[in-house]
């Protein structure tokens, strides 16, 4: 909605501009609608409101109608970067800057108002992502997740994209091999370049000037080369452009993750695999990360992209670290996942009675976990599976509710919990004799996650050092 001001601003230039159109000076319009110039004046500058009695005659006089003097928008572009610039000085940060103010009188060029307004523009923009905090990320990813609740976590516009490219490099099923990753990176017209001194804060580096594409010699932290490049190159596949805002990082990013996860198991090949696993009652993240030669976060990733549209299976899914952190989460089975005020699910706690914290007590962690654990909403199955990376272990968990784990391998589990977090009795509360026995006794040095306290780095791409990528490109560049 626009604000009173704004209006005012845009009302007033109408009034002038249809005024100089007419041929009339201030003092001649003041004189025909019987009120004093400086009234006018006031009006024109979007300093004061006219009664409706007034705007009437005023357009009659200047041969218009009321409702072209109301128009939202700016009668001319000069006018427009006039309102831009009154608006931008008007700001608490331009008086805290004590400079002057610049009036846009007639006789300011326009190339300057716009160089003006530009200015202000940016250090706006960047003014917004330097504030940019934790809140902020937590309120941009509940609200991207929320788009991906309404559209089951499947997006039909990337699906083609990627059936698209799989078609003209000749994958129809199966893994897709280095090979195959190189045919789509040609398909792109780009080359891939391994190289020792690859920036620590990126996974890869683009050059668009010539259209290579960098990646470090050895792989970081455990991630398949294969998805860190279809990553990148999903960014350009789907013509992403800079992103203006963490939302906007956190959706392209959300995107290239599932064009890359969209190529290493192609849409037609893996839902005939899965509706031939749900016809047997044998459906299995471990077997869909088998066939398709993938990790099995991967797998439990593509799986929530497809269950809801061609299975017609509501799911969850969520990425668990050892301390029971939540660091990503999905679901659209009504499962009651623990949040903030910001209805943020990352950095809470999951039920300590869940088979995400759970599977981390069993004598072999890294053995397939399957739970039945009842709730509030009713009982739900899940099968856990715990990955090493170089940050830890974590624990990947896709469920669903009870009536629809007929479909599922491990359903014969014997294995039950009961939860009723949030309820503090349930897990986050401690039982009354060790309360009595150590809460007068106990000082324990908490492990402060700073990652959840610090500002979003600032820049396009957060976190990313932009001098040490262009001297990176530097040392690297090729003639064009």
């Amino acid at each position: 909605m626009t604000e009173p001001a704004v209006e005012l601003a845009t009302l007033g230039r109408r009034i002038r501009h249809a005024r100089q159109r007419a041929g009339l000076t201030l003092a001649e319009l003041a004189a025909r609608v019987d009120r004093a110039p400086s009234l006018l004046s006031s009006i024109e500058n979007g300093r004061r409101e006219p009664r409706l009695a007034l705007l009437s005659a005023v357009a009659r006089e200047l041969g218009v109608t009321v409702a072209d003097l109301m128009k939202a928008e700016a009668p001319s572009h000069r006018a427009a970067l006039e309102i831009a610039l009154e608006q931008a000085q008007a700001r608490p940060q331009y008086a805290a800057l004590g400079l002057p103010t610049v009036r846009p009188g007639a006789k300011l060029p326009t190339e300057v108002l716009e160089s003006l307004v530009g200015l202000h523009e940016e250090l706006t923009r960047r003014a917004t992502i330097q504030a940019a905090t934790p809140e902020e990320a937590r309120r941009a990813n509940a609200a991207l997740r929320e788009d991906m609740r309404a559209r089951n976590n499947y997006f039909p516009e990337i699906e083609q994209a990627a059936s698209r490219i799989s078609a003209a490099v000749g994958h129809t099923a199966g893994p897709l091999t280095e090979r195959g990753v190189g045919a789509v990176t040609a398909h792109l017209g780009f080359t891939l370049h391994r190289v020792p001194d690859l920036p620590r804060s990126t996974r890869s580096i683009s050059d668009l000037r010539n259209r290579r594409i960098y990646l470090p010699v050895t792989d970081r932290g455990g991630h398949d080369p294969r998805t860190i490049v279809l990553q990148t190159l999903g960014h350009f596949a789907l013509g992403h452009s800079d992103p203006t805002s963490y939302a906007d990082f956190l959706r392209q990013r959300v995107e290239a993750n599932y064009f890359a996860a969209a190529l290493l198991m192609p849409e037609r090949p893996a839902v005939d695999f899965l509706t031939e696993a749900k016809a047997a009652r044998s459906l299995a993240i471990d077997d869909l990360r088998d066939t398709f030669a993938v990790s099995y976060e991967t797998a439990a990733h593509r799986f929530t992209n497809l269950a809801t549209e061609h299975l017609d299976l509501p799911v969850h899914f969520m990425r668990v670290g050892e301390d029971g952190v939540i660091y990503k989460a999905y679901e659209n089975d009504d499962v009651t996942f623990p949040t903030d005020v910001t209805g943020a699910i990352e950095g809470q706690l999951v039920c300590r009675n869940w088979a995400s914290r759970r599977v981390f007590t069993n004598p072999d962690r890294y053995a397939t976990h399957y739970q039945y654990t009842d709730m509030g909403r009713g009982t739900y199955w899940c099968t856990t599976h715990v990955e090493r990376t170089a940050d830890g272990d974590f624990a990947i968990d896709v469920g669903v509710p009870f009536a629809h784990v007929k479909w599922f391998q491990g359903r014969e589990t014997a294995v039950r919990a009961r939860s009723s977090c949030p309820d503090p009795s349930c897990c986050r509360r401690p039982p009354a004799d060790l309360a009595a026995r150590w809460s007068s006794h106990a000082w324990p040095s908490a492990r402060a996650h700073s990652h959840l306290l610090a500002a979003i780095p600032p820049g396009t791409f957060p976190g990313v050092d932009d001098t040490e990528v262009y001297q990176f490109l530097d040392r690297h560049g090729v003639e064009s």
